[in-house]
């Protein structure tokens, strides 16, 4: 079945907060939300949920629940048990329940940098403080320098937070890194939250994903694991994500941390995630074929622009691009002078990189080229 992920449809009419910031002149390239018609199957499902009628308030989904763990059998070997599962209304809220869960106020967690904006964000509302593990560029692949965290330890980390695959480098961790997190983990006597969202947008042939918590039964039971279908399938804005909780006592810790402060997951949203993983691997490897396509255009384009170098993501539909040759003070707000809307790279640790998201049509990522060749070439 082919689907049409060239189509043109008009966000800018809409509720969207990805097509909302800018004007009419300035392309968004930035938050992690494509510009594709969620898959069929999903629309599908919501209609039929909808005809229904009745939208009170919803059970723990059983459905869903035994989605997530044929899932995880058939993709990793791993045998998840039900009651493991926590529904939650997104990552975010699953990155601060653990913070707040795991920690207290004079503790400290380590996540990488750059990274994902809440990691860092998660830490400073709940006043931990946080060590950050830089990433280095090895090979074309940005890999977490735990070891040089050393003279920086004082004993009162409890917390360790991963991204994998990473957020914004592409990086998909390979077992030999999983193994030196988990022994480092091991060693400081570390909680690990593992941000496993992005782990059904493997780009790169050959390579594969590997959830921290299957390393070892030692992983398992020091493990809060974060997945979602909300990126893979476009349905961010319908928030359900689960947290696998192996440990019994981290699980009572997480639960009783969010009990009238987080609420259920509304029950088109869980409509919603399942008919995704349930469904929809047909309409997700014709996504992954274009957007190899638009990673390939847009890593060749970038690197033949002088100034900017972009290594090629392994995972993701997003783009971590190095501008700090270009002769400006700050690359974001240079593009957006040039009509392109993409992230700030301080957002995520970085000032003089800019993240852009190739989860669009050619058209648009042809477009995004243009303007971006035709700034750095006026300078």
């Amino acid at each position: 079945m082919a689907f049409n992920f060239d189509e043109g449809i008009d966000r800018r009419h809409s509720d969207s907060v990805k097509w909302n910031k800018y004007g009419n002149d300035v392309l968004p390239m930035w938050v992690a939300d494509m510009d594709f018609r969620s898959p069929p199957c999903i629309l599908d499902a919501i209609h039929k949920r909808v005809e229904h009628g009745v939208f009170g308030y919803g059970d723990r989904p059983h459905e869903l629940i035994d989605v997530v763990v044929e899932r995880m059998a058939s993709r990793y070997q791993w045998q998840i048990k039900p009651e493991w599962i926590v529904i939650l209304p997104g990552i975010v809220a699953g990155l601060n329940l653990t913070v707040r869960a795991f920690t207290e106020t004079a503790e400290t967690t380590i996540a990488p940098t750059p990274v994902y904006p809440p990691f860092k964000k998660s830490s400073a509302f709940a006043q931990r403080s946080q060590i950050n593990a830089p990433l280095r560029l090895d090979k074309g692949r940005w890999i977490m320098d735990l070891p040089s965290l050393a003279p920086s330890l004082t004993g009162k980390e409890k917390l360790l937070m991963l991204c994998n695959p990473q957020n914004p480098g592409g990086t998909v961790y390979r077992r030999e890194e999983l193994e030196q997190q988990l022994a480092f983990a091991q060693r400081h006597d570390l909680i690990v939250c593992s941000d496993e969202i992005h782990c059904d947008l493997l780009l790169e042939p050959g390579v594969k994903h590997i959830p921290f918590a299957t390393l070892s039964a030692d992983a398992e039971q020091r493990s809060i694991t974060l997945i979602s279908p909300s990126k893979t399938f476009n349905i961010a804005g319908l928030g359900a994500s689960v947290a696998i909780i192996p440990n019994p006592e981290l699980r009572k810790r997480f639960n009783r941390t969010r009990d009238g402060i987080v609420p259920n997951v509304d029950v088109l949203a869980l409509t919603a995630a399942t008919a995704a993983w349930r469904d929809g691997e047909p309409w997700l490897q014709e996504l992954l074929a274009y957007l190899r396509r638009n990673r390939d255009r847009l890593v060749s384009a970038v690197n033949h622009i002088e100034g900017l170098k972009m290594t090629s993501p392994e995972a993701t539909y997003l783009g971590w691009v190095d501008a700090s040759r270009l002769a400006v003070d700050n690359p974001t707000l240079f593009f957006q002078k040039a009509g392109l809307g993409f992230s700030p790279g301080a957002d995520f640790g970085e000032a003089k990189f800019v993240r852009i998201n190739f989860g669009c049509t050619t058209a648009t990522l042809e477009e995004a080229i243009k303007r971006m060749s035709a700034a750095v070439n006026a300078l």
